[in-house]
C-alpha cells in the first residue's frame, strides 16, 4: 500500500495547522509542507477534526513515541479536492474520512485480512515516519494528503461534526462487537465508562438489539445513560450490593476506561464463557486471579480498531441507524482549553474542531 512515487505531481501541498512543539503539550500555529498528491493519493480540505484522548497523551509524549513538532488529529472529515490518476475509490467533491492509520506494509496476514491497524509496520496518521521519510501530521490542519486505501466515504445523511469521532471512537467499539460475535439481538452487554467511547458503544449496541447495562463509578450519569442514550440498566461499580446482584448476568463487557482500575469485579459479572474486552489502555499492569477465568471459561481480550472496509461498514451502519457521537464543536484556537477540559473529563462526549470555518481566518 506504499505511495507510488513514479509519476507524482511535483507540487508540494502548503499546509497550516496547530502543533505541539514539546512535552508541555501546548499547541500553536504551524506552517508546514505535505507531500505532493501521488498517483494513489487523494487530497482533502479538512472540515472537522475530532479530539481523541490519545491526542492529549501524544502531545505530552505519555507513550514515549511522540515526534515534534506534532500536528495531532486522527478523526478527520474533509472534502476531496484532488485525486491521483490511479485513484478509483473517490472523486473530487466527495466527503471522506481518515482515521488512525495512513499506511501499512500491505503484504502481511493482517493487511491481507483487512486489519492493517494490527500490521507491525502500520503508520500512524500523525507522529510517525512515512515511506518517504517525512513525519506524518494530523487533522488539526487545513488539508491532508492520504493514500486512498486509508480513507472512507462519509454517508451523505450523517452530520459531519458528529461523524468525525466515529473514525476512532466508533470503530474502536464497533469492531470488537463484530469480531467477538456480540452484534446479536438479545445478548446482554455491559459497557464500562460513559465517555467518548462508552456513549458510542451504547448507541451501537442498542442498534444491534442488545440489552445494555452501563457500568460506571458515577451515579450522576444514570439519568443520561438510561433516558438519553437508551441503556436498559445502570450499575454503580462502587456499590457492592449492585455488583452482587448482577453476578453472572452478562454475555460480554466492553471496558472503555483508560484510567487504572480493577477488572476483577467485572469478570464476576460475566456468564460462563463470557468475554471481557478491553478497548481502553490503563497504564499500569492488570492484576487478575486465574481461577475465576478457568472455572467460568471466561476470556479477557483486547481490540484496537478495524481496517478500511470495516470502518466503511460501520459508517454505513451508523447512517442507517442515525448514530453519531455527541459533540461540542469548538474553534481551532480553543484547542488548548479543550485539552485542559478533556484532562478533567469535562466534555459530553467529544470535542470536534470546526477546522474549515475557524482555521482559514487565522492562516491569512
Amino acid at each position: 500500500m506504499s505511495n507510488v512515487l513514479a509519476g507524482e505531481e511535483s507540487e508540494k501541498v502548503v499546509t497550516y495547522g496547530w502543533a505541539a512543539r514539546d512535552t508541555s503539550g501546548i499547541l500553536s500555529p504551524f506552517h508546514f509542507i505535505r507531500r505532493a498528491n501521488g498517483d494513489n493519493d487523494i487530497t482533502l480540505d479538512i472540515l472537522y477534526s475530532g479530539i481523541c484522548h490519545t491526542d492529549l497523551h501524544m502531545v505530552k509524549n505519555d507513550f514515549r513515541i511522540s515526534i515534534y513538532p506534532m500536528v495531532p488529529g486522527h478523526e478527520i472529515v474533509g472534502k476531496v479536492t484532488k485525486v491521483g490518476r490511479r485513484v478509483t475509490k473517490f472523486s473530487v467533491g466527495d466527503i471522506a474520512g481518515v482515521g488512525g492509520s495512513v499506511g501499512s506494509c500491505g503484504s502481511c496476514s493482517d493487511c491481507s485480512n483487512g486489519f492493517y491497524v494490527y500490521c507491525p509496520k502500520m503508520i500512524l496518521t500523525y507522529s510517525a515516519h512515512y515511506y518517504d521519510g517525512t513525519i506524518t501530521q494530523g487533522g488539526y490542519s487545513n488539508n491532508i494528503v492520504v493514500d486512498q486505501n486509508f480513507v472512507v466515504l462519509i454517508p451523505k445523511s450523517l452530520p459531519l461534526d458528529g461523524a468525525a469521532p466515529l473514525l476512532c471512537a466508533g470503530i474502536t467499539v464497533y469492531s470488537p462487537m463484530k469480531y467477538y460475535g456480540l452484534a446479536q439481538p438479545g445478548l446482554h452487554l455491559g459497557v464500562v465508562g460513559l465517555g467518548g467511547l462508552g456513549h458510542v458503544a451504547v448507541k451501537f449496541a442498542k442498534a444491534f438489539g442488545m440489552h445494555v447495562t452501563v457500568i460506571s463509578t458515577s451515579p450522576s450519569k444514570k439519568e443520561e445513560a438510561l433516558e438519553k442514550l437508551g441503556a436498559d440498566e445502570f450499575l454503580v461499580s462502587l456499590d457492592q450490593q449492585q455488583l452482587q446482584d448482577a453476578r453472572g448476568t452478562m454475555d460480554a463487557i466492553i471496558d472503555t476506561v483508560s484510567a487504572n482500575h480493577s477488572i476483577q469485579p467485572l469478570i464476576a459479572l460475566l456468564k460462563t464463557s463470557g468475554k471481557l474486552i478491553l478497548v481502553g489502555g490503563p497504564p499500569s499492569p492488570l492484576e487478575v486471579l486465574a481461577m475465576p477465568l478457568l472455572l467460568g471459561r471466561k476470556m479477557i481480550a483486547g481490540s484496537a480498531g478495524g481496517g478500511r472496509e470495516e470502518i466503511q461498514e460501520m459508517m454505513d451502519f451508523a447512517a442507517k441507524h442515525n448514530i453519531t457521537a455527541d459533540v461540542e464543536v469548538i474553534p481551532m484556537d480553543y484547542v488548548n482549553t479543550a485539552f485542559e477540559r478533556l484532562e478533567k473529563n469535562d466534555v459530553k462526549y467529544r470535542f470536534v474542531i470546526d477546522v474549515a470555518n475557524t482555521i482559514s481566518c487565522m492562516s491569512n
